[in-house]
């Protein structure tokens, strides 16, 4: 893990940075054109699969089995974020996290429900994005990534090392891992399904939705970050769908 994270520090080395004329608080993007391409080419996606998929996943089960689900896919991560925590230095969250995992896995029947939040342990998730960020590597430049959709030089190289550090890569089988693989897609299709009224309203509704998506993840990631910039965190029940 430390030799994966110290290559993945030396990688962000390369990362684009903004001159210091360009505004802390504005998002960097000197890849538009071809992020502009990515958005289109998984609004297609999104439009002729992901959103059909999804909408019919929530209308055909109940509310609580599709929120069961992602609960499941949920629990699944808990023991990366520990691991993250670690890296970062918060024992606290290493321990709400292997917390959470223990009683969630036994109490909660593999995560289809949530006992630990019954109990006080609330969620706290972290990724190794955001452990490079404790560690104090610059954001970079956004990039818009095929399927993953909005995120940042930064947050990209963490999502490629989160690939490879997931701890119970090391216990469960095959099957089991592949189990796992499917359940957080289908969690993540429940998501769709379950705030498409506001996916749809950025996507299809905005004038421009490459540049309001930009704007919502960017300063969502940053508030997640506890970054404070003078642009508000915009929640997404507050993003305006009729454009700017």
């Amino acid at each position: 893990m430390a030799v994966m994270g110290l290559t993945a520090l030396f990688a962000l080395q390369a990362c684009s940075v903004p001159g210091p004329e360009h505004p802390a608080s504005e998002v960097y993007d000197p890849y538009e054109a071809a992020n502009r391409n990515t958005h289109a080419l998984n609004k297609k996606i999104d439009k002729a699969l992901l959103r059909p998929v999804s909408k019919t996943y929530v209308a055909v089960l109940p509310e609580e089995a599709v929120i069961s689900v992602s609960r499941f896919a949920d629990n699944l991560g808990e023991p990366s974020s520990a691991v993250n925590h670690l890296l970062q230095g918060n024992l606290l969250g290493v321990t709400r996290n292997v917390s959470r995992f223990v009683i969630n896995s036994t109490l909660g029947f593999g995560g289809l429900f949530d006992a630990a939040s019954d109990l006080g342990i609330y969620p706290d998730d972290t990724d190794f994005g955001e452990t490079l960020h404790v560690w104090g590597a610059a954001e970079g430049a956004y990039v818009e990534l095929p399927l993953l959709g909005p995120s940042n030089e930064r947050d990209a190289v963490g999502k490629v090392v989160d690939l490879f550090t997931d701890p119970l890569d090391t216990v469960l089988t095959v099957r089991e891992k592949n189990i796992g693989r499917g359940t957080k897609i289908v969690g993540k299709l429940g998501d769709r399904g379950r705030y498409a009224e506001i996916v749809d309203g950025m996507l299809y509704d905005s004038a421009d939705s490459y540049t309001q998506g930009r704007l919502a993840a960017t300063q969502n990631r940053r508030h997640e970050l506890g970054i404070v910039t003078e642009d508000a965190y915009i929640a997404p029940e507050d993003i305006d769908t009729e454009g700017f």
